[in-house]
């Protein structure tokens, strides 16, 4: 949350010139409610439900058609053991947009759309749970500066050698400058 996955995944998407799947659109969609209505009306669990059918479509629409695509997940999506694993089966390559909680919270403060942001103590402590199931992600990218300069540091990563013909740098796992 605040780490700026949905701006990031599209400047990407278009400079690759690859689909973008925002899955926080496809569950407000599916489910014809906004992501607050959903936690208020039906709870956490039906949000999650929804999430990972939702995820599980995306995959689906993947090994479909073959279009490479860059999605960007809620920030409980990996935290999910089913959605992991169907990330992992299908080869997805997992990127962790790193920011300072700090950042993070000062990126937050205006937001009012968040169920689970409700302030900095409940923030930090969610982040704490979450932040073992980040750590396993394929690469770790630094988020705290603006999306362009985010998306240069993405494209600089070995796994977008092939696209870009830049040459990596950078080893997997590794937090790039």
């Amino acid at each position: 949350m605040g780490s700026g996955k949905s701006t990031v995944a599209r400047l990407l998407a278009s400079q690759l010139g690859w689909t973008n799947v925002d899955l926080d659109r496809r569950i407000t969609e599916a489910a014809g409610l906004t992501i607050p209505e959903i936690f208020a009306c039906s709870g956490e669990a039906e949000f999650r439900r929804i999430e990972s059918e939702q995820l599980a479509r995306v995959v689906a629409e993947f090994a479909e058609t073959q279009k490479p695509r860059i999605v960007s997940l809620g920030g409980g999506t990996i935290a999910q053991p089913q959605n992991l694993a169907l990330l992992r089966e299908n080869g997805a390559l997992l990127i962790w947009l790193r920011c300072p909680v700090d950042e993070l919270l000062r990126r937050c403060a205006q937001i009012t759309d968040r169920p689970l942001f409700r302030d900095e103590t409940s923030f930090r402590d969610l982040l704490a749970v979450r932040l073992p199931f980040y750590a396993l992600s394929d690469y770790r990218v630094p988020a705290q500066d603006e999306p362009a300069r985010v998306v240069e540091r993405i494209l600089a990563l070995p796994a977008f050698e092939r696209f870009t013909g830049v040459a990596p740098e950078f080893s997997s796992r590794r937090v790039l400058p």
